[in-house]
C-alpha cells in the first residue's frame, strides 16, 4: 500500500466486532499500511480464534461457488462437504504460510568457523500459482558458505522456512527470492544458492496442457555470485545428485 494514501477512518470497536473476520484483519492491515499481497504473511494481524471464523466464511463462499457452478451439493454425495473441506484446506494447509508465524527455528553459532560448501537438498516444496490458484509442486537446493559469524541451522528447519514460504499463493520467480531474503538474514552466509525446479500445474491442468514443461531458476549471492569455480562447484553437485 502506498505510504501516501492515509488509512481508513477508525471504526468504533462495536461496529468492528460486527464485522466479519475477514474485515477486521483487514482494517489492521490498512491502519498499519501494511501490504497483503497473496504471498505476505499476514499472521501479526490475526488474533486468536480469528482462524475459525475465516474457515467459516470460506466455506459459506465456497459454498456459493460451486452454486454457481450449478453442482447440487445437497443431492451429490461427492460435493456434500466440499466448502467445508476447500476451507480447512486453503486456511490450515496450501495457504496456511499466509496465516500462520514463522515456525521456531533454532541458530546455533559456527563454534568450529565451518567455512565450507554445504548444500542442502532437494527439498519437496508445494505452492499455489496466484494467477490461477493451480498446485505448483518441486524440488529445492541450497546452497551455503558461511563464516565465522553465521548461525547454522538444523537440516530440518530449511524444509520447514521452505514450507512456511511456499505455503501461499506464489509465482516462483518472487517464491525463491523470498525465501533466500529469510536465509540470507538468518544465516548471514558469505554465500548463498538457491535452485528451486517445480512443475506448474496451470500448464500441465490448463491452458496448453503441456505435461512435460518445468521451470528452474536460481538466486546466487555473494561469493556464488561473484567466484565462478564456486558456483559451478555447486551446480555440478547438484546435477550430479539430481541423475541419482
Amino acid at each position: 500500500m502506498s505510504s501516501r494514501t492515509p488509512p481508513p477512518p477508525a471504526p468504533s470497536e462495536e461496529a468492528l466486532a460486527q464485522q466479519p473476520a475477514s474485515e477486521r484483519i483487514r482494517w489492521r492491515l490498512l491502519q498499519a499500511q501494511c501490504r497483503h499481497h497473496a504471498n505476505d504473511n499476514i499472521s501479526a494481524f490475526v488474533r486468536e480464534g480469528e482462524l475459525d471464523e475465516l474457515k467459516q466464511e470460506v466455506q459459506a463462499k465456497a459454498q456459493e461457488l460451486l452454486r454457481a457452478l450449478v453442482i447440487d451439493t445437497e443431492g451429490d454425495h461427492n460435493t456434500h462437504g466440499t466448502a467445508e473441506r476447500l476451507a480447512r484446506m486453503y486456511i490450515d494447509e496450501v495457504f496456511g504460510g499466509r496465516y500462520r508465524p514463522m515456525p521456531t527455528v533454532t541458530e546455533f553459532p559456527n563454534a568450529e568457523r565451518l567455512n565450507e560448501l554445504m548444500i542442502v537438498g532437494p527439498i519437496t516444496v508445494r505452492s499455489a500459482c496466484s494467477h490461477h490458484l493451480c498446485p505448483i509442486l518441486g524440488r529445492v537446493w541450497v546452497g551455503l558458505l558461511p563464516n565465522e559469524h553465521s548461525n547454522l541451522i538444523g537440516l530440518s528447519k530449511y524444509a520447514r522456512i521452505c514450507d512456511w514460504i511456499m505455503s501461499r499463493p506464489q509465482i516462483q520467480e518472487e517464491a525463491v527470492m523470498m525465501l533466500a531474503n529469510e536465509l540470507q538474514s538468518r544465516v548471514r552466509p558469505d554465500g548463498l544458492a538457491i535452485v528451486m525446479e517445480a512443475d506448474h500445474f496451470c500448464m500441465h491442468w490448463r491452458g496448453v496442457k503441456d505435461d512435460r514443461s518445468a521451470m528452474v531458476n536460481s538466486v546466487m549471492r555473494g561469493a556464488f555470485l561473484k567466484d565462478a569455480n564456486l558456483r559451478r562447484e555447486f551446480l555440478s553437485l547438484l546435477s550430479r545428485k539430481t541423475r541419482e
